[in-house]
């Protein structure tokens, strides 16, 4: 081959492997160990309840308030690093999706998600927050004496159990503290939102969180998982920083909502009204806390629990765009909303995954057609190019204007196959970072034996379905290739995506097996056209 055509082919394993192969290692090498994960998040968490706030802008210290979780030897969840001992809880709040118990300090200490599919690997309902990490609605004043006590004084309620099942209920905390009282008048509706006013007496300046993010570890994800902040401003852009990455504090005017949040769950509080005033504040593992300032009066609005689409929308459509996408948001926000769009008809997750998948091909046949038909022009040219290159093997330069000319004579691009691919790359990316991020796939059924979309399938036949169609679809493609290297790196391909995908969401296997399904019907159809071109000519 020549020059030219070697650069392209060589460019064309550049762009297959380094965008799929290495971005899928790089997806697993990232992933930290579940239980290294779990010792980290605790350390850090008990090490931002007691830390001590950066700059006097953010109130002072508190003390340290959570007592260890009342042992029975008897009972594991006792041992449960998100048990709560009983005397520690005020008011516990029973909504139709969750259980929201406030403690002494007038905090959200835990929220129970009620509903069957959320559970984890134990069986148990989850809990959203580990026992000793920053609370949401917790509130620091500005006086550092009176902030002292605040932490010794426990709240008082005016309820200590509220039942907002099918109605919106109200319940009053107060706190009497030397020189000002703290008043946390809240209201908690069916659907597990909340409202919640804020106010001190004697004009004390305060500040209040919405706590850190969501603790709740996915025990089979072989992904990264984007964890941190995000914060709408007035100016309708977003501010995400990821954990880890923040290194000193960060103040925000104009804030519409803020979340902290982990791959499905987040801790949100929003005011539409009155934008916010922020700080946002390291932990001792540069992970973001945000600390709304309150002045002496605040109202605010508040959710804390899963990411559904449908539930942030109905609270209000901006809450939508604390859904995390990644680089590809503009792509994937209307992929989702077209896949719930065939959901509500179909109503099934997976079966809606195999039309818009199809929908997809469709769109993009066109570019695929394309890139098909060059490799098949490559294949044709190939015994002209042998011989263009034994002709002129000592003459290089001479070679690639040979090359060129035939390139140019019959219409052939050495970068036709390549180019379709690197478009389609970013809807590989949106469609995966859909599938990925979507809490609602958790718990979906489609056949058989796949009863949750958003975890591996048990029995790896999806995967394996996967790697054996992929395989199918390089014996069926033309392969220009010359170099024996190149052809192997290519023969591995399927073996190596085959294992990568075995601990993969079988959503998102599904969707890349329907895929190749496809591109391997599009594939037999254009070697048929091409093989009746060529019966055509011998004649």
């Amino acid at each position: 081959m020549n020059n030219q055509n070697i650069g392209a082919q060589k460019r064309m394993i550049i762009f297959t492997v380094i965008v799929f192969v290495l971005f899928l290692v790089y997806e697993f090498t990232v992933l930290k160990p579940q239980q290294e994960e779990r010792e980290k998040a605790a350390q850090a968490q008990a090490q931002t309840q007691n830390a001590a706030p950066k700059t006097q802008q953010v109130g002072t210290s508190a003390p340290a308030t959570d007592a260890a979780p009342t042992v029975n030897n008897n009972s594991i969840e006792a041992l449960s690093s998100k048990a709560i001992a009983s005397k520690d809880i005020l008011t516990t709040i029973k909504t139709s999706k969750s259980i929201i118990e406030l403690d002494t300090f007038g905090r959200l200490a835990q929220v129970t998600l009620l509903e069957s599919k959320y559970v984890d690997e134990n069986g148990k309902q989850i809990k959203l927050f580990e026992a000793n990490q920053l609370r949401p609605l917790e509130v620091r004043l500005g006086n550092a004496n009176i902030n002292t006590e605040a932490f010794k004084t426990p709240y008082v309620t005016t309820a200590t159990t509220v039942d907002a099942t099918k109605a919106k209920q109200n319940v009053t905390l107060t706190q009497t503290l030397p020189g000002s009282t703290i008043t946390k008048t809240f209201t908690f509706f069916p659907d597990g939102k909340y409202s919640v006013n804020v106010k001190t007496t004697n004009k004390e300046a305060f500040f209040i969180t919405n706590g850190a993010r969501p603790n709740v570890s996915e025990s089979n994800m072989g992904e990264m998982i984007v964890k941190g902040s995000i914060v709408k401003l007035s100016d309708e852009t977003l501010k995400t920083i990821e954990d880890g990455d923040l290194d000193k504090n960060e103040n925000l005017i104009g804030a519409r909502f803020v979340s902290n949040f982990d791959k499905y769950y987040a801790t949100l509080v929003y005011n539409f009204d009155k934008p916010m005033a922020v700080t946002l504040m390291p932990d001792a593992d540069n992970n973001p806390q945000a600390f709304i300032h309150g002045n002496d009066n605040i109202t605010l609005g508040g959710y804390a629990g899963p990411k559904e689409y449908v539930v942030l929308n109905a609270i209000n459509p901006e809450l939508t765009e604390a859904i995390e996408y990644g680089w590809f948001t503009f792509i994937a926000k209307p992929v989702f909303a077209l896949l719930q769009y065939i959901q509500s008809y179909v109503g099934n997750w997976g079966w809606s995954i195999v039309i818009i998948t199809i929908l997809i091909k469709l769109v993009l046949y066109p570019l695929s057609y394309k890139g098909m038909v060059s490799m098949q022009k490559l294949k044709d040219l190939a015994p002209k190019m042998k011989e263009i290159q034994a002709r002129y093997k000592d003459d290089k330069q001479k070679q690639s204007a040979q090359m060129m000319e035939l390139y140019k004579k019959h219409g052939a691009n050495p970068m036709g196959g390549c180019l379709p691919l690197i478009l389609q790359i970013p809807v590989f990316f949106a469609i995966y970072r859909v599938l990925l991020n979507s809490i609602e796939l958790k718990g979906a059924e489609w056949i058989l034996w796949i009863d949750d979309l958003a975890l591996m399938d048990p029995w790896f036949v999806l995967p394996i379905l996967m790697g054996a169609s992929m395989w199918l679809q390089q014996k069926i493609t033309p392969n220009t290739m010359q170099d024996e290297t190149q052809r192997k790196i290519f023969q591995m391909l399927p073996i190596v995506f085959t294992f990568f995908f075995l601990w993969f969401p079988a959503g998102l296997t599904l969707y890349w097996f329907v895929n190749n399904v496809f591109t391997i019907s599009q594939q037999y159809y254009i070697n048929q056209l091409f093989e009746k071109r060529r019966a055509l000519k011998k004649q």
